[in-house]
């Protein structure tokens, strides 16, 4: 479970299967690791720019259901982004700024968080610190917090490019708190974080002699999409305040829920925080506006302490004046955000999140059903015949050459093989074609395995995982995946269609049959 970093990290770059690499001499042992340092994800991003679908001038490339990106609300940035208050060139934008990041645009974040974070008091300008995008954030507190060779305590699932950047820089290890989709008399839902699986994995580490100085928190959890409760975030803080843990909570998808049956909780809006000198929240623009290509990130933390050491970094990592500027403009046009942005975006988020389920239902695929982020984590075991990572990774290929990029559990952690990541806040057209895709080489896969089941009857399935004509339960968000009955009416539609598909009901029962 706590595994050194370079020897788990020589077991990622094995699965990525990096054939002939030697050691460069023009580099350091450091820059060697960096340039060998890659897993499935950068894999598939590099062929995906190399070949990026475009429905005129090349709609036989790649579409891109791997990068949490949403692409969704183009029409609506562009517009905002373009208006003319937001073009002011004043000579102080043209100029170093304070590291922590301009004063009016630290004001507006501290404004910002506290209204959309329902903050029980106002929050202060001079706990907001500015860099380019939370993968800076992650590095610089990983670099303040730790020293080389310690670690941080993560849930696994988890979004992959944080090992990146608590790694690179900071020589800082993960210690893993691995989760599961079994349901038992502790876990009410697949892949729930408990303060004993914490408790747990810090003790393994520490008998280990790993010294673990933090804990990251994800709200809500990429990939699996969960918002944790309130009693549930007090637990954690709770448990790290015993342990004298920092924690690093991320909620760069805040306002990405796009469900009113789902409430966002943020660690800001709490009455009290359990040890605010150790706590520490992230959030961007990136997802939230769908403004990826801006590299914005804010960290509020009342730890002065942090915040100077941050800050002394953030020479590496600034943001330009000019969108410093732009970034404070935009959050504070709160009319505009809640009446025109928020709505339409959420909106549209649902309809696509909705497509793109209804889809798995009708093929019969179990998955998680969650309100939040630009993701769906989805369950493919049944088409892994021995149910390993190298076959995850074939079947993660397979669709790579089927010109459609999804992420595979491997790339998470995650500890069961077979779980896939797949985004949805994409426009229609790439939602139709790629999930054409999608469908193509799991019918494919599926008729594989029934010809080698064909061949050798005797052969039993692997546990956990069912064949094409097994009754399919789709894990929503407080369901016991083992009991039909609790099964909601989408789910049951669901499953009759999967069930039609996979017998000759249809063709006994045709309308000249009734006649």
């Amino acid at each position: 479970r706590v595994r050194p970093l370079a020897k788990r990290r020589v077991d990622m770059h094995g699965f990525c299967n990096p054939s002939g690499f030697q050691r460069s001499p023009y580099l350091s042992a450091r820059g060697n690791f960096a340039n060998i340092f890659q897993g499935s994800t950068e894999e598939g991003y590099k062929a995906y720019h190399a070949d990026k679908y475009d429905e005129d001038k090349n709609p036989n490339g790649i579409i891109n259901f791997g990068t949490s990106e949403n692409k969704l609300c183009f029409d609506l940035m562009s517009k905002r982004l373009t208006q003319a208050d937001m073009n002011l060139m004043d000579p102080s934008l043209l100029q170093y700024p304070d590291w922590k990041g301009h004063m009016f645009l630290r004001e507006e974040v501290a404004r910002f968080l506290t209204y959309y974070c329902k903050a029980p008091a106002p929050l202060k300008a001079e706990n907001v610190i500015v860099l380019n995008g939370c993968g800076s954030l992650f590095s610089a507190l990983a670099t303040v917090l730790c020293d080389p060779g310690e670690a941080v305590l993560i849930a696994t699932p988890f979004y992959g490019g944080i090992t990146q950047s608590v790694f690179l820089y900071g020589n800082v290890k993960l210690v893993y708190v691995y989760l599961d989709s079994k349901i038992t008399g502790t876990n009410t839902r697949p892949f729930q974080l408990t303060v004993e699986k914490l408790e747990r994995a810090l003790q393994d580490a520490q008998a280990e002699g790993v010294t673990v100085r933090a804990l990251i928190l994800l709200n809500p959890q990429n990939p699996l999409g969960d918002i944790y409760s309130l009693s549930e975030l007090r637990d954690y803080l709770e448990f790290a305040k015993r342990h004298e843990l920092h924690v690093i909570v991320d909620e760069i998808y805040m306002l990405s829920v796009f469900d009113e049956s789902a409430t966002f909780h943020s660690v800001l809006g709490m009455d009290r925080l359990p040890d605010p000198q150790r706590t520490h929240v992230m959030w961007g623009i990136t997802k939230d506006f769908a403004v990826s290509g801006i590299r914005f990130g804010t960290l509020y933390t009342e730890n002065q302490d942090v915040a100077n050491a941050v800050a002394s970094l953030c020479y590496f990592h600034g943001v330009c004046g000019p969108v410093q500027y732009k970034v404070a403009q935009l959050l504070r046009d709160r009319d505009w955000i809640n009446q025109v942005y928020l709505r339409t975006n959420h909106a549209r988020l649902k309809a696509a999140h909705t497509y793109v389920t209804d889809e798995l239902k009708t093929l019969g695929v179990p998955f998680l059903n969650r309100n939040a982020g630009f993701f769906v984590w989805i369950d493919f075991r049944k088409y892994l015949k021995t149910g390993t990572f190298e076959e995850e990774l074939l079947l993660w290929k397979r669709f790579l050459d089927n010109k459609v990029l999804l992420s595979c559990g491997k790339a998470f952690e995650c500890s069961e093989p077979g779980w896939f990541r797949i985004i949805f806040s994409d426009k229609t057209h790439r939602l139709q074609l790629g999930m054409q895709r999608v469908r193509k080489v799991l019918e494919e896969r599926e008729q594989e395995i029934l010809a080698e089941e064909k061949e050798q009857p005797c052969q039993s399935d692997q546990d956990g995982k069912a064949d094409s004509t097994d009754e399919v339960i789709f894990v929503s968000r407080h369901q016991d995946p083992t009991c039909a009955s609790s099964s909601s009416l989408n789910d049951l539609i669901g499953l009759l269609q999967q069930q039609m598909r996979s017998s000759d009901w249809l063709q006994k029962n045709t309308a000249e049959h009734f006649a």
